[in-house]
């Protein structure tokens, strides 16, 4: 069977698992897990801010970081099919009682222009404007790259406004990667950014915040308000230190198989699929007909994938599928379609 329903689905390396075997711990509340300590002090350097923090889930990690930037009634402006809008339960309304305000695009990018359309100016009946939200790479828009040079002037505008900037980072590293760059250097201008380490990175859990120290303080109590006051968590911390440490540069070979698996598709009748929209490890499908049967027909044919729309397929490339071959995929496809 070809999982391709998510990078979620990874499975933790050996060496990872021996990692968390052997991880010296503590009670991470008190502070005194050395694994987790030790995770949280390289992921800051990794993603180039003073601290971070350890945190079971991206969304919690956003969530959180969304709490510790506003206050009740504050605006934030996401793209309106971001992930914090779009899946994770109307958490800014819901846990920091702030008010989301989408803004519409055209391929998940968020623009200086766009930006200062959506402000308004300063009135006793609006709400105060705060916070920002990007995510790179965009889940709902095919994996697209948020450049650095475009990040770098829609914070630089957000800053020179008074609004603090968050970067939805679950897949950062895929980001950084697509562009050649460090992943600090991929969230400079981010005050906040929230990186996954449990999808294209393979560990079994966890995701990582950071920020500037203070404000890392914050969060952490946030993450307690949450339940995520983990106890001997550096049984996780230690496969996330080898996620940073190792695992990041073969997310190439995560993008090459997209890349291929979109020109075989592209090939055959009834399918729209754009290699050049492929820009690191999701292949958006677009069907003549419904996707549901479809990706029930895939399962049998040995392709799990899921729907990203009525008639659209996402198939998602990561390390446990690194031995497909691209015309696999597609001839699962055309049997699929011929039925």
């Amino acid at each position: 069977m070809i999982d391709l329903r998510s990078d979620t689905v990874t499975k933790p390396t050996d060496e990872m698992r021996r990692a968390m075997a052997q991880a010296e711990v503590g009670d991470d509340v008190y502070g005194e897990d050395p694994t987790v300590n030790l995770l949280e002090e390289e992921a800051a350097v990794w993603l180039g801010k003073e601290a971070a923090l350890l945190v079971p889930t991206g969304t919690m990690g956003n969530q959180v970081a969304v709490m510790t930037h506003c206050l009740p009634g504050d605006e934030v402006f996401v793209e309106a099919e971001a992930h914090l809008y779009w899946y994770e339960n109307g958490g800014i309304a819901r846990l920091s009682l702030a008010q989301p305000r989408q803004i519409q695009t055209a391929d998940g990018r968020l623009t200086p222009e766009l930006l200062a359309a959506a402000l308004r100016p300063a009135n006793i009946h609006y709400t105060t404007a705060r916070l920002v939200c990007v995510e790179n790479t965009h889940n709902r828009a095919g994996g697209r790259v948020q450049r650095k040079a475009d990040f770098d002037a829609l914070a630089s505008f957000a800053h020179a406004q008074g609004l603090k900037v968050h970067l939805d980072g679950a897949r950062l590293a895929n980001a950084a990667v697509a562009q050649g760059l460090s992943l600090a250097q991929a969230a400079e201008g981010a005050d906040s950014v929230m990186c996954c380490l449990s999808k294209g990175l393979c560990a079994p859990v966890g995701s990582v915040l950071a920020g500037t120290r203070e404000y890392i303080d914050r969060a952490r109590k946030g993450r307690k308000l949450l339940g995520g006051g983990m106890r001997q968590a550096g049984v996780l911390a230690a496969a996330g230190l080898i996620s940073i440490r190792s695992l990041v540069p073969r997310l190439a070979e995560d993008h090459r198989l997209a890349k291929a698996i979109a020109e075989e598709l592209a090939q055959l009748p009834g399918v729209v699929c754009d290699p050049a929209n492929v820009e690191t490890n999701m292949v958006m499908v677009d069907l003549d007909r419904p996707a549901d049967p479809v990706v029930r027909t895939l399962a049998h044919e040995g392709l799990l994938c899921g729907t990203a729309g009525p008639r659209r397929i996402r198939l998602v490339t990561h390390r446990d599928v690194a031995g497909v071959h691209a015309g696999e995929v597609a001839k699962a496809f055309a049997a699929a379609l011929s039925q």
